[in-house]
């Protein structure tokens, strides 16, 4: 019933900004913790950004990147600031069953959404 779809990405230039949304449905994640992962071509998905009880950023994207929600709609975002071909990969919101805990593990996320492409050309 649970299901996140992601919007937002896109190929830009280095240098470029995107907003990536992810809007759940079939239920409200008001007091859940919600991430953002990443996964380049041969490699693992790896940790982005999260939020729930305050948030954390991946090195790489710390000063770079903000991850934000909205309540009311029920959505949470991903602003993307300075892009670098490095960013380039498959984004993808991610959505823990437990409450206001932070996590930068794969494992602790139980809901997924599709993803959606970002590219950065140089």
């Amino acid at each position: 019933q649970v299901q996140l779809v992601e919007s937002g990405g896109g190929l830009v230039q280095t240098g470029d900004s995107l907003r990536l949304s992810c809007a759940p449905s079939g239920r409200t994640f008001r007091r859940n913790a919600m991430g953002w992962f990443r996964q380049a071509p041969g490699k693992e998905r790896e940790f982005v950004a999260a939020t729930g009880a305050g948030t954390n950023y991946a090195d790489s994207v710390k000063g770079r990147f903000t991850i934000s929600r909205d309540n009311a709609k029920n959505t949470v975002y991903l602003q993307m600031n300075s892009l670098k071909p490095e960013d380039t990969a498959v984004y993808y919101c991610a959505v823990r069953s437990a409450y206001y805990t932070l996590s930068s593990e794969r494992e602790e996320y139980d809901y997924w959404g599709q993803g959606t492409q970002v590219t950065v050309s140089s």
